[in-house]
């Protein structure tokens, strides 16, 4: 006799538990119900809210596996890592890396460890499924230092601090935290447009650290069915930067690469941190609210925040000329976190190398003899049309006045304007979608009499989309 209505028992993925918990906060439904719909026990759903915040840090971590559905662990930890870090300078130094020479390495690093192991295929397969590491064409690093003839010399009053003469440039890091009002137009911005942006460079301008977005809401929308992983940035879910996290991450990285550093941070933020154990890569310098050298240079995010702000109103204008009549602050309520998250990103790549350099020198926080000169040094992008030099400086530093207070929403894309699909949620795209959007695409540039170069990068795109289609 078949038995009816008998549940599939099965464990359910990350990406899967995060739309479980979305159901539950943006809908009426019960646990009952959600657990039919994914087809397990009404117990297994009242666990996945009993590790809410969990699993929400791990999906917006940025670094776990979205399809993995248990947490499984090596237990040979000492060796996985030493084999990544091994790995990450093998990429530095373009070797090209194999299978057996993985394999061949590890066997090395358990005999150092005095560890009784022989890696097999399978280990290596599980290893880079946990370390996300995969196999492709190199990357061969570009020179990191600009082939301009030297600019003059030094200020005399830019005074290098005693406490970072023991640090080479490339070992001294500056980090600031940058609140950014993503959705503002000139003239118009409102309290709950705003994200926190944590920035962190060298003072060589040869290693930009990721960027960390802080936004107010645990979850949004725009980022179900996103792999984090692949983010250009990571995002948490409050307002308040996660400094204990980030912190022993970067320590982490250091440690891998046998450095010692010094990181430049505001006072406030050191005294908060002041019991987190264990940082043995990194000397934490203080710098008080009163200092007039700021942790970051300050042009260096006023760089970052022009970039920004131009990548916007070039996103709004093209929206806006689609639909007629739709003033830009319309348009600019379509633009949500996850928007938000690429183009800081896109601005933060598009900051100069040189301009980090002389800014770290101007302001006494690097040694060096040949910053840029200022006008060099003060790059910024092409003022937008429609704006004069001055608006356009008013509204990159539109955080620095008074916003318009309003009532605050859950943001709102084209999907949720236009229906969206079932539960309120856009229907994720397949790779046929992917790949009629490239046709589609592809079809619209060669009508609009494009450039070359442009066609290049769609190429380099077009490329990269269908290896992904065949994974």
């Amino acid at each position: 006799m078949e038995l009816c209505g008998k549940k599939k028992l099965h464990a359910l993925s990350l990406a899967e538990k995060i739309q479980v918990l979305e159901l539950l906060d943006e809908s009426k439904m019960s646990q009952s119900e959600v657990a039919r719909r994914f087809q397990v026990s009404q117990p297994q759903i009242s666990r996945i809210c009993k590790n809410k915040e969990k699993l929400l840090a791990d999906w917006c971590s940025g670094t776990a596996n979205r399809e993995r559905k248990r947490k499984r662990e090596s237990k040979y930890s000492g060796i996985d890592e030493a084999l990544l870090c091994w790995y990450h300078i093998a990429q530095a130094k373009a070797w090209d890396v194999t299978g057996p020479m993985l394999l061949h390495k590890a066997k090395e690093l358990a005999d150092i460890l005095g560890q009784d192991f022989v890696p097999s295929i399978g280990w290596l397969v599980r290893w880079k499924r946990r370390n996300n590491v995969g196999f492709g064409a190199r990357h061969i690093l570009a020179s990191p230092f600009p082939t301009e003839p030297p600019p003059p010399a030094p200020t005399p009053q830019a005074q290098l601090p005693l406490s970072l003469k023991d640090f080479s440039p490339e070992d001294i890091f500056g980090c600031v935290e940058v609140p950014l009002l993503y959705r503002a137009v000139p003239g118009r911005a409102g309290t709950c447009d705003r994200v926190q942006v944590l920035l962190c460079a060298n003072s060589r301008g040869t290693e930009k650290r990721q960027l960390l977005v802080s936004g107010p809401q645990a979850a949004p929308r725009c980022f179900f069915g996103v792999n984090s992983e692949s983010l250009p940035a990571s995002y948490h879910p409050d307002l308040a930067i996660p400094w204990s996290k980030w912190l022993s991450q970067l320590d982490r990285d250091m440690g891998r690469q046998g450095r010692q550093v010094a990181l430049l941070m505001a006072a406030r933020v050191v005294e908060e941190v002041a019991g987190l154990p264990g940082l043995c890569h990194m000397r934490l310098l203080p710098l008080s609210a009163a200092s007039p050298t700021p942790p970051l240079p300050s042009s260096v995010v006023r760089a970052f925040k022009a970039h920004y702000r131009r990548r916007l109103l070039s996103k709004l204008a093209a929206a806006q000329s689609e639909r007629a009549g739709t003033s830009l602050a319309e348009v600019a309520a379509g633009i949500t976190v996850l928007d938000a998250l690429h183009m800081a990103a896109a601005a933060w790549a598009k900051v100069p190398l040189h301009l980090i350099v002389s800014s770290f020198i101007q302001e006494g926080l690097a040694p060096g003899k040949t910053p840029l000169a200022q006008d060099q040094a003060s790059e910024v992008p092409q003022v937008p049309g429609g704006l004069s030099l001055e608006e356009f400086s008013r509204f990159v530093d539109l955080e620095g006045e008074e916003p318009v207070s309003r009532a605050c929403k859950e943001e709102v894309g084209p999907a949720d304007e236009e229906g969206g699909g079932e539960d309120g949620f856009e229907p994720l795209p397949t790779k046929a979608d992917a790949l009629r959007a490239l046709g589609t695409l592809r079809r619209w540039l060669e009508c609009s009499g494009t450039t070359p170069e442009l066609f290049e990068n769609f190429y380099a795109c077009e490329e990269g989309v269908e290896r992904l289609c065949c994974l």
